[in-house]
Order: structure tokens, then C-alpha cells, then sequence
């Protein structure tokens, strides 16, 4: 089995893609209340 030493993994590819979701989830969480605002504004 391989020896790891802590701090030598390379976590370029995780932390791209926990970037991406924590965008994607902010974005969708926008529009959700914008649609919220509209429906609440607007709908009868």
C-alpha cells in the first residue's frame, strides 16, 4: 500500500468542483426567490 504524508494530496480537482456547486446552488437559491417575489407580487 502507498504512504501518505497529510498536506501532499493535491485538491485542485475537489476544490474546482466544491466551487462549482456552492455557485450553482447560490444561483438556483436566487432564482427560486425571485420566482417566489414574482408569484407573491403578481399572482391571484
Amino acid at each position: 500500500m502507498a504512504e501518505h504524508e497529510h498536506g501532499t494530496m493535491k485538491t485542485d480537482v475537489q476544490e474546482k468542483t466544491f466551487n462549482g456547486f456552492v455557485t450553482f446552488v447560490t444561483r438556483a437559491c436566487m432564482v427560486i426567490i425571485g420566482i417566489l417575489l414574482f408569484l407573491a407580487l403578481f399572482a391571484r
